[in-house]
């Protein structure tokens, strides 16, 4: 039954048993539908250095706040905090597109990523003269009451 909707999506051929399909090698039988292979993986594990130098590129190149926001988002998804040296690419980035407002929420990213208030303190002790130079204000200091 197979065979003969074969022929029927081929057109008229010389014989009508032609179409009877031949055995083909799986590489064959993949390529026709796919471009990948779908018996091995062409990912690798990722080290936090390469995911820094990736991110502190993505960020380099951004140009609308479409960009920024959309890399925030990929590099906030991952289970780690990025590095200072990302954060501080994603800053410049920011005032770069002049995005007020995502600058501040980089900062509420990382205080919803990090595992103690501890670690907060330490990105901003570490992100303080870059935010005092960009004029990038925090959220506690813009809403003092909601500071918990």
């Amino acid at each position: 039954m197979a065979s003969f909707f074969r022929t029927a999506v081929r057109g008229p051929s010389a014989g009508l048993f032609r179409a009877v399909a031949r055995p083909q090698p799986v590489a064959a039988r993949v390529s026709l539908f796919s471009t990948s292979s779908r018996f091995r993986s062409e990912h690798h594990e990722e080290t936090f250095e390469e995911f820094t130098a990736r991110y502190e590129k993505e960020f380099d190149g951004v140009q609308d706040v479409f960009e920024l926001q959309r890399n925030l988002n990929n590099a906030f998804a991952y289970d780690l905090v990025p590095s200072p040296s990302v954060l501080a690419a994603a800053l410049k980035a920011a005032r770069r597109v002049n995005d007020f407002p995502t600058a501040v929420r980089v900062f509420e990213g990382i205080k919803a990523k990090v595992e103690n208030k501890g670690q907060y303190e330490q990105y901003l002790a570490e992100l303080k003269p870059l935010r005092e130079e960009l004029g990038i204000t925090l959220k506690e200091d813009l809403y003092p009451e909601e500071a918990n």
